[in-house]
């Protein structure tokens, strides 16, 4: 059997749909899994639209077919409070990161990260920065796994969220 060929690359417009497919099928298996929660929100192909304007969309795919997703931004989402992170001239936040549920468990959300930091890297970026739910839905522990170091908890919204962070050198 031949391996499958992972590539990872800037998302299109051709793509919102699919990722926005992708998004909803990871919230309802987290909300299957784990009940309702803030990841049960179900996204829509104008708010993938509206996502790929606002920031940078990147896509994972396995030979041909789309299975994970992440977003980079230099604009602070509204969920995070920058006095837990370390002093950074430039940060980048990674935002919606998404494996598809059948693809889960087998190195590409890894993957996907190691290409973050080979992309934050070449922004030129000095830290990357996200929240994780605080939550058995949540993926501190996969963050901490990828080397990133937890900087500090916060609850936004009735959201629990943990910060973490990864410094570039």
């Amino acid at each position: 059997m031949t391996p499958n060929h992972f590539t990872f690359q800037p998302a299109t417009i051709a793509n919102a749909a699919t990722l926005a497919a992708l998004h909803t099928s990871v919230a309802n298996r987290l909300t299957e899994q784990h009940g309702q929660g803030p990841w049960s929100l179900k996204i829509s192909e104008k708010t993938m639209l509206n996502a790929m304007r606002v920031s940078e969309v990147f896509i994972a795919k396995l030979d041909y077919e789309l299975v994970g997703t992440l977003r980079l931004t230099t604009k602070k989402p509204w969920a995070i409070d920058t006095s837990h992170f370390s002093a950074a001239s430039n940060p980048l936040y990674l935002l919606a990161m998404a494996i598809a549920p059948a693809h889960q468990r087998h190195g590409l959300g890894k993957q996907c990260i190691e290409e973050a930091k080979r992309i934050a890297r070449a922004w030129p970026a000095d830290a990357i920065r996200l929240d994780a739910y605080d939550a058995q839905a949540g993926a501190g522990d996969f963050y901490t796994r990828c080397g990133f170091t937890e900087r500090g908890r916060n609850t936004y919204r009735g959201a629990p969220l943990i910060y973490y962070e990864f410094i570039l050198k």
